[in-house]
């Protein structure tokens, strides 16, 4: 605490922030600062109360900004007795802001004063005014201060320029050296021809401010022109001008637009009528799922609109016209549109080959078509028509024909919309004609894709099930996957990817693939499934999946899972079972900018772990709450640990949606493992920067899954500085490994020979590289550095638990 109550009363008056801290030292060198006072303002700019700060030291409050060189300039402050003043800008977890620092001496120590630059204003003597000018420079209007120069009698006769910046210099066509101090009347003599001085002069005596856009047809230019009176005891006026050119030509054509808008709503009440015809179409269009259901879909909307006089639609089919539906056509006109050759006169099949539609409005230009009457369709009962092409990205399918009781003419509003509908109907028409075809191939294709049979794993028993959807083909995206990794490790996933279809299936079966891979070259989970979703956006960018995928060490009883917007596994054990509480990532296709983090928790001896996809649980008639409950009341109530015998017992429970309206795939899982010596947790990452978070991450789960809470901080802090040193100076994977006796170790291994390096005084410079071996010194009830007998080194330190 500091004594001095006087400079204390002071500093708790001030509107900035200030910080009173004294050294820390270790063996005669500063290695860290501790605070000692922190008044109101300060608190606030942190954004922390006083008692999370007085008596902690700056390692701990601020360890994202200690590789920053803020450390060593306090260091150097307390050391030459001389202030420092450093602007700074933080946007961190732990610090955000922008501050003037005035670092002083006090005692042993320094104190700082943050001033808040958000909260300048214009005192040109002052530093935040300084700051504020370089914010003016970087502007991107042009902006001067002009003070006034008054004759004996008190008026104003000119101005002198005090102030002007970068931009507003150059737009007219000078440097700041050559306006700053100079007058009016010399440097825009002109102020006085185009009224701009009398305006200056006005705003500079009564305070009102003015605005006007001020047009110089010579150039072509619309300038914006503003003048306030700045504030103090002198008269001076501020002015800000741009080129606004640009935003005039945009607010006329706007205007334009507007006023075409109100001429079009005279046509509004017909384009509403067409409108509702469309999207009533594309609703029933959009539930189609089969050839049958597209045609009954065109058939309820256009037919009424053609006067119940026919519709008739024909599809390509081996060079050849041929009718697929017809409603309200007469039998002989039927006959005759069964087939029609690529040549014949009837306007269809122009159509068919050009892509281009054709609205015949009467009899005469229908019987103008077809002259020979031996080869021509019959009119029938209509008298005009439209045939619109069945196109699909440039293909098209064939043609569709309505056929109106009396001649008609098509407008252009009309024509638009017929062929949206057209087209409508020839998206949907693909869609079913493509799951007709495809149904069976994708069934096959996808039983083909899932594992025939799953690795047999020692100490671990597991069973899968595989349920198509009970309505319609068996065709879906889940999959499941059990993957031998070695090392007591196996890899276990889940996954759907969206979509009924073969693509889907062949998506499905390269993203296991690719996951699969992944795993075997042993990334972490967290990367394994950021590369499947860099993958699956690369090869298929249009699809999304989700998966779940863990990686089981049985004897340790632990594992690491990340999920990518996935339902997440549960957990069953003697005594209860619930949801794992996993960090949630998107899911996979996306974006390529996903972040996925994994979690590392227990599966104790015997546990039984349970992973399905979302079709076990919900549909759009049952929501995602209910379904987890009923599987997770299913699971408490299974009468045995038999992975077999408990799938069985949950599929017949009645759990979810019924019936059934998506693919269902569940793996469910018991260890057998039984637990050997102390807790002991190991991993293994690549030598990449992101494996120091993976790494803490972690190290933090597996010690608060071990009820270490009190040591997560010191073991992170230190494991860093390790896994750090390690990842920079070697080359190949690093393997951090956690041990739980009297007291917690940590060992990182590594495959390079070369000791770790300390540096005899940190204070000699101002580089952070070297100071890690300092605070384990500092933190570590113990450490150490030995060759490892397979290769490499192993580093390791010890904490005593609290």
């Amino acid at each position: 605490m500091v004594d001095d109550a006087p400079l204390l009363a002071m500093l708790d008056d001030d509107r900035q922030g200030w910080v009173l801290a004294r050294a820390v030292r270790e063996d005669g060198v500063m290695v860290d600062f501790e605070l000692v006072y922190i008044n109101d303002a300060g608190c606030r700019f942190v954004g922390r109360p006083r008692e999370e700060l007085i008596g902690h030291r700056y390692r701990q409050l601020w360890p994202d900004t200690v590789h920053d060189g803020t450390l060593p300039l306090y260091r150097t402050v307390v050391e030459t007795r001389e202030p420092v003043t450093r602007t700074v800008y933080y946007d961190r977890a732990t610090l955000s802001g922008h501050f003037e620092m005035r670092i002083s001496p006090y005692g042993d120590g320094f104190g700082v004063r943050f001033v808040d630059l958000r909260q300048v204003t214009v005192a040109p003597q002052s530093s935040g005014g300084t700051r504020l000018y370089d914010a003016l420079d970087a502007a991107f209007d042009g902006f001067t201060l002009l003070r006034a120069v008054t004759d004996e009698a008190g008026a104003i006769v000119d101005f002198v320029c005090d102030y002007v910046n970068q931009l507003g210099a150059k737009l007219i066509g000078r440097t700041a050296e050559e306006v700053i101090g100079r007058k009016l009347s010399d440097i825009s003599p002109s102020s006085w021809d185009d009224g701009l001085f009398d305006r200056y002069r006005a705003v500079a005596a009564t305070g009102e401010p003015w605005r006007e856009l001020r047009t110089y047809p010579r150039i072509g230019q619309v300038w914006e022109v503003k003048i306030a009176r700045a504030g103090g005891g002198t008269l001076a006026v501020a002015v800000s001008f741009r080129e606004v050119t640009d935003q005039v030509g945009q607010e006329r054509h706007l205007a334009a637009v507007a006023a075409k808008a109100e001429r079009a709503a005279a046509r509004a009440t017909e384009a509403a009528a067409r409108a509702t015809a469309l999207q009533t179409a594309t609703t029933a269009l959009v539930a189609a799922s089969t050839t049958a259901e597209v045609y009954a879909a065109l058939g309820s909307v256009l037919r009424p609109s053609a006067g119940g006089q026919g519709l008739a639609l024909l599809l390509l089919h081996e060079r050849q016209l041929q009718l697929r539906y017809h409603d309200g056509y007469e039998p002989e006109v039927v006959h005759r549109l069964r087939e029609l050759p690529p040549d014949h006169p009837y306007p269809a099949t122009a159509v068919a080959r050009t892509g281009h539609p054709l609205f015949l409005t009467s009899l005469a230009q229908f019987r103008e078509a077809q002259p020979d009457p031996v080869t021509a369709v019959p009119a029938g009962a209509r008298q005009a028509w439209a045939f619109l092409p069945l196109t699909v990205a440039g293909e098209v399918l064939g043609t569709l024909v309505v056929g109106y009781r009396d001649p008609r003419d098509f407008d252009y509003d009309e024509q638009a919309t017929l062929m949206a509908l057209a087209g409508l109907g020839a998206q949907a028409l693909q869609r079913a004609l493509l799951f007709e075809a495809r149904t069976t191939l994708a069934s096959a294709l996808q039983r083909a894709l899932l594992p025939a049979t799953l690795p047999d794993v020692p100490a671990m028993r597991h069973a899968a099930r595989y349920l198509p959807w009970t309505h319609g083909a068996e065709v879906g995206g889940d999959w499941y996957d059990i993957i031998d990794l070695g090392d007591d490790a196996v890899g276990v996933v889940i996954g759907d990817v969206a979509g009924h279809s073969a693509a889907a299936a062949a998506t499905m079966g390269q993203v296991r693939n690719a996951l699969r891979a992944y795993a075997t070259e042993r990334h972490n989970p967290a990367s394994v499934v950021h590369h499947v979703n860099q993958l699956l956006l690369d090869m298929h960018p249009d699809t999304i999946a989700t998966c779940c995928y863990l990686q089981l060490h049985l004897t340790e009883g632990t594992a690491t899972a990340v999920t990518a917007g996935h339902p997440p596994p549960m957990l069953r054990t003697d005594d209860d079972a619930w949801l794992l509480r996993l960090r949630p990532g998107p899911p996979l296709g996306v974006t390529p900018d996903a972040v996925y983090l994994d979690t590392t928790l227990l599966v104790p001896p015997a546990a039984t772990l349970l992973l399905y996809t979302d079709g076990l649980v919900e549909d759009r008639r049952h929501p995602i709450d209910r379904g987890l409950r009923e599987l997770l009341a299913a699971l408490r109530d299974a009468p045995t640990s038999d992975p077999a015998r408990t799938l069985d017992h949950l599929l017949d429970s009645g759990v979810g949606p019924q019936p059934r309206s998506d693919d269902v795939a569940v793996l469910c899982l018991t260890s057998d493992a039984a637990p050997t010596g102390p807790p002991a947790a190991r991993r293994r990452f690549r030598g990449e920067a992101i494996s120091a978070s993976a790494a803490r991450r972690f190290a933090a789960d597996v010690l608060t899954a071990w009820e270490q809470q009190p040591l997560i901080d010191d073991a992170l802090l230190l494991l860093d500085e390790v896994i750090t040193n390690a990842i920079q100076h070697t080359v190949g994977d690093v393997t951090v490994h956690l041990r739980l006796e009297e007291h917690l170790r940590v060992t990182v291994h590594d495959a390079s020979v070369r000791p770790p390096e300390r540096r005899p005084s940190p204070a000699d410079d101002d580089s952070d590289n070297g100071r890690g071996l300092h605070i384990i010194d500092h933190l570590a009830a113990a450490w150490g550095s030995e060759p490892d007998p397979a290769g490499g080194k192993r580093v390791w330190f010890d904490l005593r638990r609290v």
